[in-house]
């Protein structure tokens, strides 16, 4: 015979399962574990303990940015620059330990010129009322331009006195998982945090949502903006020291078209490209996507070719169930 309490458990399973299926980190997760499972079972590599070490690290650099690319987005905005900015730091710190500097200033200050990318960009969008892919659009050229001045165009591997210690920051792991995915995983709670419990996560979801509305009530939007745009330039900053670190050297080719992977993570990830929504988990989740996605490409011997394509796709269906889920509701 069934109860009372018998229905209402039944409708509370089925409206958590419901929520289930229309989260779509849900469907990341699920998609993610899949391909993974796919790959486990059709390659004799993808489950050794090299590749999965190099799945980790290497989905740790696009995880890093696309938490400050998700920012960026659930503000209403964009950041093309982020790929120039990477290396731009990498370049500063590999310029600076040549010189003799030791790592930790050097790195501050490869972090500090990140961040002035970031202020140059949130000004002159916040200020200046300039839209904000024309601005990162700019910077994406100009940045690069300034690591080619830096370096004079020539590549970079010898890192001075704290050579190695660079390289153990970057490349190296502890209790075999690597350093960046340390970095990535402090980064994802630190946010998740300040998008819940700060005034500030709360303010970068209120201008994303209604620009106008935030004004009205009082947020000072344009300074939040432009620390919006400093955290996404800052985030492009560590990475850049961190693949500095992986690669043991560093070109001004560094980084380069690094915004489509970035942009597609924080997309896939449940950023919504009209603002007011996304997550550092869901950052996370889309940036292990795409690498799993181009590490099977690698394993299966497809053409790398192809990963533009894959990833372009990803976008537009991303997108797509976004749009239909909000039409559904």
């Amino acid at each position: 015979m069934t109860t009372i309490e018998d229905v209402i458990a039944r409708s509370q399973h089925k409206t958590l399962l419901a929520r289930m299926t229309n989260l779509q980190l849900f469907w990341v997760f699920l998609a993610a574990v899949v391909a993974c499972v796919a790959l486990t079972l059709l390659t004799d590599t993808f489950a050794t303990e090299r590749n999965l070490f190099n799945v980790a690290r290497n989905f740790a650099f696009v995880g890093i940015i696309a938490i400050g690319m998700t920012t960026v987005i659930a503000s209403g905005g964009i950041d093309l620059s982020v790929g120039s900015s990477v290396a731009l730091s990498a370049m500063v710190i590999s310029v600076l330990m040549a010189g003799g500097m030791g790592f930790w200033p050097a790195a501050v200050l490869a972090l500090g010129a990140a961040l002035l990318v970031g202020v140059l960009n949130g000004v002159l969008i916040a200020y200046g009322g300039m839209p904000a892919f024309v601005v990162t659009l700019g910077t994406l050229s100009g940045v690069r331009s300034l690591a080619m001045v830096l370096s004079d165009n020539k590549m970079m591997w010898e890192f001075g006195p704290d050579h190695n210690l660079l390289l153990w920051i970057g490349g190296g792991s502890t209790l075999g998982i690597p350093h960046p995915l340390y970095a990535l995983a402090l980064l994802t709670v630190v946010v998740s945090l300040a998008f819940k419990w700060t005034r500030w996560g709360q303010y970068v979801f209120a201008i994303g949502g209604n620009e106008n509305a935030a004004v009205l009530t009082g947020i000072p939007v344009k300074r939040i903006k432009v620390s919006i745009y400093m955290f996404s330039a800052f985030t492009a900053g560590l990475s850049g020291i961190l693949m500095a670190g992986w690669l043991g050297s560093v070109t001004t080719n560094l980084g380069q078209s690094m915004e489509l992977t970035v942009i597609a993570a924080a997309v896939i990830g449940g950023a919504n490209l009209a603002g007011g929504e996304g997550t550092a988990i869901g950052a996370l989740l889309g940036a292990l996507l795409t690498e799993v996605i181009r590490n099977s490409m690698i394993l299966l011997g497809i053409s790398t070719f192809w990963q533009g394509m894959f990833i372009g796709t990803f976008i537009i269906v991303a997108v797509a169930f976004d749009r239909i889920r909000h039409f559904r509701s």
